[in-house]
């Protein structure tokens, strides 16, 4: 059996690695492009979308961005970590071409026969990057040492065992960034909620005392209906009475004096009973 070594530049190598990576993270970027883009077309109502000329577009870049999640839970872990790069270029460039192909075609084909080649070397990749390198990554994630010696044998005690635990616990958590980040995410939303209690807390107030102005205005409302109706009642009394006295002096003429009087009676209990009913409607119309 020959074993063929193949001797690469380290810096060419760390250009490649660099070139792979910043591929992956510019596909999903022109991803998000073309979704948004798409997104903006469509419209709103979920049965309207699926008679739009644009709904296929929209299944083959769903199926694109779930395939990305998979991607990126498999490499990126240890991408992070400095570990390898993200190694399957070919499928950057078949995303790349699914998604130029959505861009460019009006009615394009149906999502499982534009992805199907994206599906396959997707998987193949992940799958063998899943069962040979990963288990080799593993040994090298800060830690693993560590827990090999917890649970194995003791090392043998001296400086160079000594150093080389103090430099493993020394390293930094890849994941700590991580923890401050979602840490100042938390507090951010803590403090957002904080203001919409406050905001809710003011309307809260605001509503109640409209609510007592509003009581205050039925209450008095209620209290000028009544006082119109007392005032209604009385104006009827005094008009009962004005017609009583009129009748009384038509009824009853006595003399010559009487009788020279009675006509400016009479216009005098007009005028009078015009007046309290032109005040009795004014009080009916307020």
């Amino acid at each position: 059996m020959v074993t063929v070594l193949f001797y690469v530049c380290k810096r060419m190598d760390l250009v490649c690695q660099r070139m792979l990576n910043q591929g992956f993270l510019k596909v999903e970027r022109y991803h998000n492009l073309c979704q948004k883009q798409v997104k903006a077309q469509l419209p709103r109502r979920e049965s309207e979308r699926r008679n739009h000329s644009l709904a296929r577009h929209a299944d083959i870049l769903a199926a694109v961005e779930t395939r990305l999640s998979l991607l990126n839970m498999t490499f990126m872990k240890y991408v992070d970590s400095n570990l390898c790069c993200f190694i399957p270029g070919k499928v950057i460039d078949e995303i790349y071409r699914v998604l130029r192909y959505v861009n460019s075609t009006r009615a394009p084909q149906r999502a499982h026969e534009v992805l199907q080649e994206l599906r396959d070397i997707s998987s193949m990749a992940m799958e063998y990057f899943d069962e040979k390198i990963v288990p080799i990554l593993k040994r090298k994630l800060p830690g693993s040492d560590v827990s090999g010696r917890l649970m194995g044998s003791p090392p043998v005690p001296g400086p160079s065992a000594a150093l080389t635990t103090m430099q493993l616990f020394s390293k930094q958590n890849p994941s700590r960034q991580e923890v401050t980040k979602l840490q100042q995410q938390v507090k951010t939303n803590g403090a957002g909620v904080t203001v919409l209690r406050r905001e809710i807390s003011e309307l809260r107030t605001k509503v109640q005392e409209q609510q007592k102005q509003l009581q205050d205005q039925d209450q008095k409302l209620l209290e000028q209906t009544q006082i119109i109706g007392e005032q209604n009642a009385r104006l009827a009394e005094l008009e009962r009475k004005l017609r009583e006295v009129m009748e009384s002096a038509v009824g009853n003429p006595s003399g010559s004096g009487q009788n020279e009087e009675s006509p400016r009676k009479r216009k005098k209990a007009a005028e009078a009973i015009d007046s309290l009913r032109k005040s009795k409607r004014l009080r009916n119309r307020k």
